[in-house]
Formats: C-alpha cells, structure tokens, sequence
C-alpha cells in the first residue's frame, strides 16, 4: 500500500489523532491540539505524504558539528527496527540534488525554502508557528526539539523567534543531514543536533526553557519515561509544547503508515490515555485543542500527485 493509498483511507475513518500540547510543571502553562483523522500521510505545501511522526534516518555527508551519544535513540527495546525505518543512505545528497533541480541557490537558502521537506507533520510550518504562538516560544529561550528529526522546526523556530534550539534525535544520519541544512541556511550558531535517547536524556537537569516535539513519539513504548525526562530537563515553569500523534477511534490503523511499516514499532495511545499520563507527572495543564476538522480539510485540499515534485517527503520515504 503506497503512503497516498493510506492517506485517503484514513481521512475517511477516525483511525488516528494528531494532538498538540504545551504544558508545564510547577506553574500552570499548558496547551493540547487534537486531530482525530487522516494522520497517516503528511506533507508540508501540498504535493507529498509523508510519515506523521518524526523523521529520523539518513546518511551522507560528513557533519563533524553532530553530537552523538552511545546511548541512541527515541524508542526503547526495538531501536535498529526504527532506524532502519527511517535510515537513508543516501538522503543528504538527493536533498541537495533535489535543492537544484528546484533552483535553489545553496548560498542563499531560507528554512521556508526546506519547508517540503523537513516539515514532517500535519498542517507543516503553519502547525509550527501554531504551536510556537502558543507555547509563547520568545527570544533568547533555550528549547529541546527531541525527536527533531531533519531539523525544520528547529530552524524556523531559530529564524523566527531568535531562540536557541538542540535537536535530539533518533538517527545519526538523519542528525548529519539537518546539520548540513543548518549550516546552508546559516543558523549554525542557533541550532544544533545531537543523536542520543530520549529515554535517558543527556542533559543535566533544568536545562531548557521548552521541550517541543511534533509528531515524535509513535515509535516510543515508553511514554512515562518520555515525559518524566521531559520534565526532568525543563527549569521550573518551563513547558512541554506536543504535537503528536495519538490513537482515534477506529483500530487497527492500516499498515504501512509514515512512522512504521509494521505494528512492532508503532505505539500510539487514546489522547485521554496521553492527557492522564502527562498530568499525573506533574505538569499543568492550559489548554487541550481539538482539530479534526482542521486537518482533515487540510488533508482534502491536497489531491495526490500525478508526480512528486523534486523536493518533498518522498525524499524521506523512498519512492
């Protein structure tokens, strides 16, 4: 089944939840969006479908700025499954290869211009803006994109707003690529990658002001420990800004889907499920937004493709 195949079964069935969140501990600063349907297939300007999760997986050039980790990745107990999932050898060089066929001066590239492909979520830079407004993301803040991926929000947030952003991610390959699209974007000095867990966070306590993730934690079984590290790493008041992937009301959801071709390495939870967990660790929340409708209009407006253009999330995917 090709990723558009599955896209348009599931904007017809409440298989699956896109949520956002933004939540704090100690002082009350939360907030949650939701959607209901059609998360199996995402793009960003509206050509491509792609993974609704988070992107881990590429290799090619060197990036001696990559920080990596003996102790991995984002999923516990199946971490080479997802790895290979996500793994590309040779995605650094068809990203640039793609950057020319499109025209783009390497010179000269903005994170609006990377935004087909390394937005991996629904509603793309417009739902990282979104969320960005409304975690109250302000300069000179220190924030965590674990399960960065690429790096896409990371640099928007970077660009935008003027905060500092670490990536964690699950693959190291996929980290030396979105530190390549780092430094052509010229945000180097802002955005920065690191392979490790983010199960076992390398990081001290109260590090960041923000954890934000989007779509990041379908491959991770062990939520509870996600979240408690997340709070771990967050100064007093800080915030969990999520936008996430969650179970709908329908199941089994069809296989393959952007962050797993088979059920070993999906792990989705009923957002009631996810809003308990994240409370009972000790965070507060703000707000709890459900967009279903939003998104699955989003998914309507997109027509599959006759053809991908060049640069897209089929670059992530394989074709």
């Amino acid at each position: 089944m090709t990723p558009s195949t599955t896209l348009q079964a599931d904007i017809r069935n409440p298989r699956v939840t896109a949520v956002s969140l933004v939540v704090s501990w100690l002082y009350p600063q939360v907030t949650v969006r939701g959607t209901v349907e059609g998360c199996d297939g995402v793009d960003d300007e509206g050509h491509d479908r792609g993974r609704g999760g988070d992107p881990t997986g590429l290799d090619a050039l060197e990036c001696p700025g990559v920080e990596a980790d003996p102790r991995g990745s984002m999923s516990n107990g199946d971490d080479r499954s997802v790895g290979e999932h996500y793994g590309r050898a040779d995605l650094s060089a068809r990203i640039l290869e793609a950057l020319r066929t499109v025209d783009r001066a390497q010179d000269a590239l903005t994170p609006k211009d990377l935004a087909p492909v390394d937005q991996f979520h629904t509603q793309g830079r417009k739902a990282t803006l979104d969320l960005a407004r409304l975690a109250g993301i302000a300069p000179g803040m220190r924030v965590l994109d674990a399960g960065g991926g690429l790096g896409g929000p990371a640099r928007t947030l970077a660009s935008e707003l003027g905060c500092t952003v670490e990536v964690l991610d699950l693959t190291e390959e996929f980290c030396r690529a979105g530190e390549m699209l780092t430094a052509l974007t010229g945000l180097g000095d802002l955005v920065s990658f690191r392979h490790a867990n983010a199960l076992d966070m390398p990081y001290p306590d109260a590090s960041f002001d923000v954890v934000w993730t989007q779509h990041s934690s379908m491959n991770v079984a062990d939520k509870e420990t996600l979240y408690r590290e997340t709070r771990r790493v967050l100064r007093p008041g800080g915030r969990l800004a999520l936008h996430d992937i969650l179970a709908g009301a329908v199941s089994p959801i069809h296989f393959p889907v952007p962050w797993a071709r088979e059920p070993s390495i999906s792990h989705l939870e009923p957002p009631e499920q996810i809003r308990a967990l994240i409370s009972t660790t000790g965070f507060t929340e703000l707000a709890w937004v459900d967009e279903t409708a939003s998104a699955t209009e989003w998914f309507r407006r997109r027509a599959p493709a006759t053809a991908p253009p060049p640069l897209g999330i089929h670059l992530l995917l394989g074709e």
